[in-house]
């Protein structure tokens, strides 16, 4: 199942809904040592549970960076694939492009863009014009 970002008719198409929820499981096995939502409420409990409205967009994009930032201080090899079942790995191993040196740069979509740059420019938008953002399977 293919999952994507939607504001008002406009959605951005993310990828897999295991990649969906890689990207979550590892910003919570990496940088939340109290658990899921303790540190990144916004974009964990909020976003990942499927809608955002106007009135969080800027906290979520002061969580984003902030996490973008620390992921560019983790290597590749810290990505978990699924928090509640640590022994799945990605599909494709360990097999990466050269590009890929860090977390921050790790997740790509399948239309080829960066996730941390295609939600930044959803929740800027989200900020600016207001709506829901939500999460949609297709």
């Amino acid at each position: 199942m293919t999952v994507g970002i939607k504001l008002g008719s406009i959605i951005d198409e993310i990828g897999s809904d295991d990649f969906f929820h890689s990207f979550f499981s590892t910003i919570s096995g990496n940088l939340e040592s109290a658990g899921w939502g303790s540190r990144f409420p916004v974009l964990l409990n909020k976003l990942y549970q499927g809608e955002l409205s106007q009135e969080w967009a800027a906290d979520a994009l002061d969580e984003l960076e902030a996490i973008r930032k620390m992921f560019s201080e983790l290597p590749v090899t810290d990505v978990i694939w699924d928090l509640e079942d640590r022994k799945k790995t990605p599909p494709w191993g360990d097999v990466i492009s050269n590009d890929i040196t860090d977390l921050s740069n790790y997740f790509v979509t399948s239309t080829g863009r960066q996730l941390f740059s295609v939600i930044r420019e959803c929740l800027e938008e989200l900020r600016d014009s207001g709506g829901v953002l939500k999460v949609v399977a297709y």
